[in-house]
C-alpha cells in the first residue's frame, strides 16, 4: 500500500483546515475584525467631536492613524489566534497525532506560520481599506499604512504562534503576548523622558505600529518600514526558538 509524501504544501493543507474548524481561532479572527471596526469608528468620531486646535496641531494630525486605530486592540486577536493555533493542539493531544504525521516536525510550525499569516492578512486588508479614511488611498503614506496595518497583525499573530509553540500553554502564551505588547512598554515609560523615548522606539508595538501612521514622530517612533522590519526581527528569533523546542522531540 502506497502512503502519501508529506509535503510543506499538504502540511499547509492540513493546517488550513484545522484553522478553519477552530472555534476559538475563528473567534479571534471575527473579533479582529469587530475590534478594528468599532474602534476604529469610535476614535474617529471621537476625534470628529474634537478636533485639533492651532496651527501645529492641524499639520500633525494623522486622520489616517486615527482611522486604523482600532489595529492596536485587533493585535490581541490577532496574537491569540496565533497562540491558539498551537497550544490547542497541547492541549488535547493532538499534538502527538501531527508529530507522528509529519516526523521532520519543523514543516509543522512552517505551516502554521504560513496559513495564520495568509488569513490575517487577507481578512486584514479589505477591512483596513474600507475604515472611511477621511484622505484618498492615493495620497502619500496611505496606502502603505493600511497595507502595513493588515502585515502588523499578521506578525502579531505569528508573535502569539512562536510563543505559544514555545511555552506550549495557552495561559502561558498568551500571558506572554500581553506581557511583551502592553507591559514592557509601560515599565519603559518609568525610565527618565529621554531614555524611555530611545528605548522605546524598539519595543516590539511601538517599532511595528510605525508603519500604520502616515506622519511618524522622529521623537518616538522610528521609520515606519524601519520599524516594522525591528518588529519582524523580534518575531524571527521568536520564531527561531520555537523550531529549537519543536525540534527536541519531546511533545
Amino acid at each position: 500500500m502506497s502512503t502519501l509524501q508529506v509535503t510543506q504544501a499538504r502540511v499547509m493543507k492540513s493546517e488550513w483546515t484545522k484553522l478553519r474548524t477552530q472555534p476559538g481561532a475563528l473567534w479571534s479572527l471575527l473579533s479582529a475584525v469587530i475590534l478594528v471596526v468599532a474602534f476604529g469608528v469610535l476614535y474617529s468620531l471621537l476625534r470628529v467631536a474634537r478636533p485639533p486646535h492651532g496651527a501645529a496641531a492641524a499639520a500633525s494630525f494623522d486622520p489616517t492613524s486615527v482611522s486604523l486605530a482600532g489595529v492596536q486592540l485587533a493585535q490581541v486577536a490577532a496574537g491569540v489566534l496565533g497562540v491558539l493555533l498551537i497550544t490547542s493542539e497541547y492541549a488535547t493531544g493532538l499534538i502527538r497525532t501531527t508529530l507522528a504525521a509529519v516526523p521532520r516536525r519543523l514543516p509543522t510550525l512552517w505551516g502554521k506560520a504560513a496559513v495564520v499569516t495568509g488569513a490575517v492578512v487577507a481578512v486584514s486588508v479589505p477591512i483596513l481599506g474600507r475604515q472611511h479614511l477621511s484622505v484618498s488611498f492615493s495620497e502619500p503614506g496611505v496606502a502603505r499604512a493600511v497595507i502595513g496595518g493588515a502585515l502588523y497583525l499578521a506578525v502579531a499573530a505569528l508573535l502569539g504562534l512562536a510563543l505559544g509553540a514555545v511555552l506550549r500553554s495557552t495561559a502561558g502564551g498568551i500571558a506572554a503576548l500581553f506581557g511583551l505588547l502592553f507591559a514592557v512598554p509601560i515599565l519603559v515609560g518609568f525610565l527618565p523622558g529621554s531614555l524611555s523615548d530611545e528605548i522605546g522606539k524598539y519595543l516590539p508595538g511601538t517599532a511595528g505600529l510605525a508603519v500604520t501612521t502616515v506622519h511618524p514622530d522622529p521623537a518616538t517612533s522610528l521609520a515606519p518600514w524601519t520599524g516594522f522590519g525591528v518588529f519582524c526581527a523580534y518575531a524571527l528569533v521568536l520564531l527561531g526558538a520555537a523550531a529549537v523546542r519543536m525540534r527536541r522531540g519531546d511533545a
